[in-house]
């Protein structure tokens, strides 16, 4: 790992990743709850849902469908494989997590989709592949763990195709303004944020519109969901109260007990309408 960031990502993930699945499953992101947040749903299904509402969003893909795929901060591999079935393309996971590569593998392996996938521990400041790879790059809520939020998205233009998209879902914070900065009540709120879940700081959407077109994508879109998946925090809080969730809490260890326990202030965040939930399409 090349900086300190890197090793505390990789220790949180290497620890919880298995207790996540074993309560949640294999997508390790925000469920969405219909547009208003008032549906209720199994929260596997949620989660699913996700994907499919991004997808929809982010543009028409029955007749130009993506063939080679990557996916960044791709976890024990739910988006990666899911991505796989649905469109029969190649899909390159990639994350900081051995355990969670690994896991992707073997997942892989277990739903016959290991010639159609690939997982690699690979910083994604500095992506393994060559110049127009991908005709599709997807990251679900990775960019909240960048620590050069520019340097990222210079890296998902580089390995995208010409013509091919950029799809981006991340943790954000409110828009600022030089009249509305953000308060010290809410900077220690995000710091706190930052300690538990190993994030070096996020930013506005504002802020990530702008980065992304410096970057030289075209055809922008940018959403705020936050209300959609602001019923996740505290259907994951009611799910930590097991029996299981509580064993499994004690056997990942410290940080992820640290974790858990810090569950609200995301819940929180979503209802002050400090933390909010950003999505972005572009093309090449």
């Amino acid at each position: 790992m090349s900086t300190e960031l890197d090793r505390q990502i990789q220790e949180f993930y290497d620890a919880s990743s298995d207790l996540w699945e074993g309560i949640w499953g294999e997508h390790m992101h925000h469920g969405y709850y219909g547009e208003d947040g008032n549906y209720k749903l199994d929260r596997r299904q949620a989660q699913i849902d996700l994907i499919e509402e991004v997808l929809n969003w982010a543009g028409n893909f029955t007749i130009d469908r993506p063939q080679n795929i990557i996916d960044v901060g791709c976890g024990i591999g739910g988006s990666s494989l899911y991505l796989a079935e649905k469109f029969g393309a190649r899909v390159t996971g990639i994350t900081l997590s051995p355990v969670q590569a690994n896991r992707a593998k073997e997942r892989a392996r277990a739903a016959g989709l290991q010639a159609k996938t690939d997982f690699q521990v690979a910083n994604a400041l500095a992506m393994p592949f060559a110049d127009d790879s991908f005709d599709l790059v997807w990251s679900l809520e990775s960019g909240e763990h960048m620590p050069d939020k520019l340097k990222f998205l210079q890296e998902c233009y580089r390995v995208l195709k010409p013509g091919g998209k950029l799809i981006f879902v991340t943790w954000c914070h409110r828009p600022t303004t030089p009249t509305t900065p953000l308060t010290v009540e809410e900077q220690k709120h995000l710091q706190d944020i930052y300690r538990v879940y190993c994030l070096p700081y996020v930013i506005s959407l504002p802020e990530y519109t702008e980065i992304v077109t410096a970057c030289g994508f075209k055809d922008l879109r940018a959403d705020d969901w936050s209300t959609a998946v602001a019923p996740f925090w505290d259907v994951v809080i009611d799910s930590a109260i097991t029996p299981q969730a509580i064993f499994g809490l004690f056997k990942a260890g410290r940080k992820t007990i640290e974790a858990a326990m810090s569950l609200r202030l995301m819940s929180e965040g979503y209802r002050s309408g400090l933390i909010r939930f950003g999505l972005i399409a572009a093309t090449k």
